[in-house]
Order: C-alpha cells, then sequence, then structure tokens
C-alpha cells in the first residue's frame, strides 16, 4: 500500500523532535493496526499516536495522510 502525505501533514511532522517523528511514522505504517475510528459524517479515519491525531482516508491502495495535529487542534477547520 502506497502512503502518501498532503503538504500539511509533511510541514507538521517537520516541525516535531526526531523522536516524535519516528513514532508517528511508526504509527502510519502500522496502519490498518492501531487506535484507528471512522469519523462521524466523513469519509476519513483518525490514528490516534498519544497526544496527536492522524486523519486519513484510505481507498485500497493509496494511504493518503490529510492531516496532523495535536489532540482538539486537529479537528478544527
Amino acid at each position: 500500500m502506497e502512503i502518501r502525505y498532503s503538504k500539511q501533514a509533511s510541514k507538521f511532522l517537520q516541525k516535531q523532535s526526531k523522536q516524535v517523528q519516528l513514532r508517528i511514522i511508526k504509527a502510519i505504517n502500522k496502519l490498518p493496526a492501531g487506535d484507528v475510528k471512522k469519523m462521524q459524517g466523513m469519509n476519513y479515519y483518525r490514528l490516534r499516536v498519544g497526544d496527536f491525531r492522524v486523519i486519513f482516508s484510505n481507498d485500497g491502495t493509496v494511504l493518503m495522510v490529510e492531516k496532523i495535529g495535536n489532540r482538539g487542534e486537529v479537528y478544527k477547520d
């Protein structure tokens, strides 16, 4: 399965420390395992990685990471 990152997701990862980057990337690479829930009223899923949330969509061949952010901030917009 191919994993793609949006511009926002890439920028957020670059701003984090190496340790946090590795933790989030490891969790994304292990998908669909992990704390994943379907978001209500949307075609997105959310992955919980500590205090961070990863919003992504999955069409079977491409997993698109739409947004990564802190808990609470990521859901705004």
